[in-house]
């Protein structure tokens, strides 16, 4: 049997595991699944051993399909989670994601103080919502028995690393979303945590991304069906190593994925610090950033235009087909239909959870397949909106390299190819996450020296002129409304609440 490494993403809605070879190839992937919980309005979790559990059965179920023993694990998780534990490494409240949005108004009322631009700069996380630092400021002011109660504030990975090896150590890339994480010094920052009231001993001791460690406790071991000898990379966040999974690590190369929400991301050796545009500035090694922008409004809002417009409950691959076909007599700019997408509010570039969504341009002759396409093409003005943004503040990109579930659609890749004028590229369908962290456990482990550079085989999408100006013009018009409708929005959202 040939020798491999496991790459395994804990993800916000399943844990998505691949087998590698020493080639940067794709043997075969496994996936798991688990709920979100939404106790109250704004509130997004999940059982934290629910998803401890996914994790152990992707990595057992992937050695079965191997029939062999890896030679590594390397870890890749999402962002922004935040996990209160006791002094037993048990959990005293849910896992609460990054789309938990009951700390809205107090991100707010930091991000328009001093100390939110200070700790912005420093920490290179958005001061918003989503991050730990606005989550354990919500619990200090509003559920005081549990912030007091807190041995430690951890996130996922770091409590299935703490079974897995009995240690509290968090990677820099994940410690430099939390919000609490000096990216230039890396260590912990001062005024951060003063805020927030937490101590050094509350937070996971910070350790390179590479970091290995050997010794897995038995018990795991068993319910994995691996060695307890077998070497795991701790790796970085999702973000961050599906730039690497995707390629996209080179001058004038982004990265863009459309999961259930969106980013655009360049790799940097340098943080790129923007106040207004908020961009995040997260670690991917000793010498490398990832900076870019995440949007609230990616998948998410397909799924709810198919639930809502094509009035379907139980939703499968067919009615995503449905959907697409139902488009592709509606041409690019949907006759002067425009959609701002900001469905759930929005991160970057407005950075406003107060914001909506909006149909701009609604005449008699928009049909209902034209609602369908401006929904597409909304979602993609928004990515631009980011990738404009990156270009003026570092560099010209050339080339647009793509991961996430939009990817089974080539029309909504050269949709994007279109709107951007960039060129897209489509590597591999599997998790560019898991990937990258397998990419990341070859170079810790020694099997590599360098990231490898394996566009085995790939889509290329060329931007079609003929599309071009239509979508350039819609552009213009979409740049405009938020705006000129943010005050009408924020009324609007104090009435509703």
């Amino acid at each position: 049997m040939q020798p491999y490494i496991i790459g395994s993403d804990i993800g916000t809605g399943s844990v998505k595991t691949v087998a590698l070879d020493f080639d940067g190839k794709v043997i075969c992937s496994t996936q798991v699944h688990y709920p979100t919980l939404h106790p109250q309005t704004g509130y997004s979790e999940q059982d934290p051993e629910i998803v401890v559990n996914a994790f152990f059965q992707s990595i057992k179920a992937l050695i079965i399909k191997m029939k062999d023993q890896p030679e590594a694990v390397a870890l890749s998780s999402a962002m922004h989670g935040l996990l209160v534990i006791d002094k037993d490494g048990k959990p005293i409240t849910n896992l609460m994601l990054w789309s938990d949005a009951r700390s809205n108004s107090i991100a707010g009322n930091l991000k328009r103080s001093a100390k939110g631009k200070i700790i912005y700069e420093a920490s290179g996380t958005p001061i918003h919502s989503m991050s730990p630092l606005s989550k354990i400021l919500w619990l200090k002011e509003n559920d005081p028995d549990t912030f007091y109660k807190a041995y430690k504030f951890i996130s996922i990975k770091e409590f299935i690393w703490q079974q897995l090896f009995r240690e509290y150590v968090i990677d820099y890339s994940l410690a430099s979303a939390t919000g609490l994480l000096d990216i230039e010094n890396r260590n912990w920052h001062s005024p951060a945590l003063t805020l927030a009231s937490v101590s050094l001993s509350q937070l996971s001791q910070p350790v390179a991304t590479t970091y290995v460690k050997k010794g897995v406790a038995v018990e795991k071991a068993r319910i994995m069906g691996i060695s307890p000898d077998t070497a795991f990379c701790i790796g970085a966040s999702d973000g961050c190593l599906a730039n690497l999974g995707t390629n996209a690590i080179n001058n004038g190369v982004a990265a863009i994925t459309i999961g259930t929400s969106g980013a655009v991301r360049i790799f940097s050796r340098e943080p790129i610090r923007e106040y207004e545009q908020m961009f995040f500035n997260y670690i991917l090694d000793e010498e490398h950033f990832i900076s870019g922008g995440p949007v609230n409004n990616g998948g998410n809002i397909i799924h709810w235009l198919i639930k809502n417009y094509l009035d379907i409950e139980d939703i499968t691959n067919h009615h995503y087909e449905e959907l697409f076909n139902q488009i592709q007599s509606v041409p690019a700019g949907c006759d002067g239909l425009v959609f701002l997408p900001y469905v759930n509010g929005e991160r970057a570039p407005v950075w406003d959870e107060e914001s909506c969504g909006v149909f701009f341009g609604i005449r008699s002759h928009h049909k209902k397949q034209h609602f369908l396409r401006a929904v597409l093409e909304g979602i993609c003005f928004g990515l631009n909106d980011i990738l404009t943004a990156l270009e003026e503040a570092s560099e010209p990109i050339h080339q647009v390299n793509v991961s996430g579930g939009f990817v089974q659609s080539a029309l909504w890749m050269q949709m994007l190819a279109d709107i951007t004028g960039k060129k897209v590229f489509l590597q591999q369908t599997e998790d560019a996450s898991a990937v990258g962290a397998a990419y990341l456990g070859l170079k810790a482990t020694g099997v590599i020296h360098e990231f490898p550079n394996v566009p085995h085989s790939g889509k290329m999408l060329i931007p079609r002129k003929t599309v071009a100006d239509v979508y350039e013009k819609n552009f213009r018009v979409y740049k405009t409304l938020y705006p000129a409708l943010k005050n009408s929005m924020t009324l609007l959202y104090k009435l509703e609440h």
